[in-house]
């Protein structure tokens, strides 16, 4: 494997944190608050690369040798951006779209050092078999998807359970399409 500068990991997803750390990268991980919104006229690959950058605008500090690594993943059913539930209403009504049917997730990576920067996005589909009213009860009872695009995880009951398919990367599904990222990341320190 090459060696890769340290990298600072602007983002509080543990999913990030796991999928990081299981390929053997080495990062810090930073806090950054900057909004989620985006402009309406944007394609649905447009807006996870406008929010990662967005992301990366937010932090001022100098990166030295370090490189900025934001991301963000959205959930797409036609030219629907579906974001993260903050009710079980909302929760039920973004599962119940889903139910049945094909939808997409896209996420956007920035990686910036002092000089450039760098933003990619990967495309999965992923397939649902139909849900019942009472299995997103439970799972939204049990797995409090309200940090999550779409309203579910893919690591967690829903995928094990809900999911008929998925046409693309696992983990960009999870929330880091990390097979890309290596090799974006390659290509960037060159």
């Amino acid at each position: 494997m090459i060696h890769f500068p340290t990298l600072l990991l602007a983002s509080k997803s543990p999913r990030r944190h796991q999928i990081l750390r299981a390929a053997g990268l080495h990062f810090e991980v930073v806090n950054i608050k900057a909004e989620e919104d985006f402009p309406d006229y944007l394609q649905r690959e447009q807006v996870c690369e406008f929010l990662a950058s967005h992301k990366a605008t937010h932090f001022t500090e100098s990166l030295g040798e370090k490189i900025l690594v934001t991301a963000d993943t959205i959930v797409c059913l036609g030219n629907r951006v579906i974001n993260k539930p903050s009710t079980k209403e909302q929760a039920t009504e973004m599962l119940a779209s889903l139910s049945g049917r094909i939808h997409e997730v896209f996420t956007g990576v920035c990686m910036r050092n002092n000089e450039r920067q760098q933003v990619f996005y990967e495309r999965s589909e992923v397939e649902f078999y139909p849900l019942t009213p009472a299995e997103m009860a439970y799972y939204i009872e049990h797995f409090k998807p309200f940090d999550k695009a779409g309203a579910y995880g893919v690591q967690d009951w829903m995928g094990y359970m809900g999911i008929k398919r998925i046409n693309g990367c696992f983990y960009n599904v999870m929330g880091f399409p990390m097979s890309r990222f290596y090799r974006e990341l390659q290509q960037f320190i060159m």
